[in-house]
């Protein structure tokens, strides 16, 4: 297998790198920092599996899943996998829905790792078990934008004037995320919502 590994942090490249060399499994490793300009090294070293992180850093354009979405649309016969440190609920369900083909904790051992590539390679998907009512219902990107801001500290005047909308129409929105995370109050919301994964992680 040729696998591309993406991902900012130099010492973790280099050091999966290390620990992969002793499996004939592996027939070449490659790493890049960002998400951007990938199809050429895809093609030019034949890559079959993509290794994603979700946290790319704060000069990558987008995040993992993003970069994988749309490289998935792009390269449709390259299968893509995320191994990250932040394996939450919200971000399994949205590699899932986006036709990846795993997602995996950066804590796997190297031989878990290998056979799960050679799985991944053979067709299979590897996605953790998890109780479905784990992950809340999806929120809309105006809900996920509203519940940001709110973590922010920001008052709800203060919001619904950046959102160009009505107090009365924020509070609308506001009890619908509520509803769809089963809290009652602003302070469970922003809870979950972190725990969920819905409010990007803080580097």
């Amino acid at each position: 297998m040729n696998i591309l590994l993406v991902d900012d942090h130099t010492l973790f490249a280099a050091s999966l790198s290390a620990a992969l060399e002793e499996y004939d499994e592996i027939q070449h490793f490659i790493s890049a920092q960002d998400a951007e300009n990938l199809e050429e090294p895809i093609l030019k070293n034949r890559i079959d599996i993509v290794l994603m992180d979700i946290n790319l850093g704060k000069d990558s354009g987008s995040d993992g899943l993003e970069a994988a979405a749309l490289l998935h649309t792009r390269l449709p016969d390259i299968k893509i996998v995320i191994l990250t440190g932040y394996d939450l609920p919200v971000y399994r369900y949205e590699a899932k829905k986006n036709g990846l083909r795993g997602f995996l904790n950066k804590s796997i051992r190297p031989e878990a790792l290998v056979k799960v590539l050679s799985d991944v390679y053979n067709g299979k998907t590897c996605f953790p078990a998890e109780n479905v009512s784990a992950v809340p219902e999806e929120l809309t990107a105006a809900e996920k934008k509203i519940l940001s801001l709110l973590c922010s500290g920001k008052k709800r005047r203060d919001i619904a004037a950046e959102l160009f909308i009505s107090e009365r129409t924020l509070s609308n929105h506001i009890q619908h995320i509520f509803e769809k995370l089963d809290v009652s109050s602003t302070v469970e919301a922003v809870t979950k919502a972190i725990q969920a994964g819905y409010i990007p992680p803080v580097m």
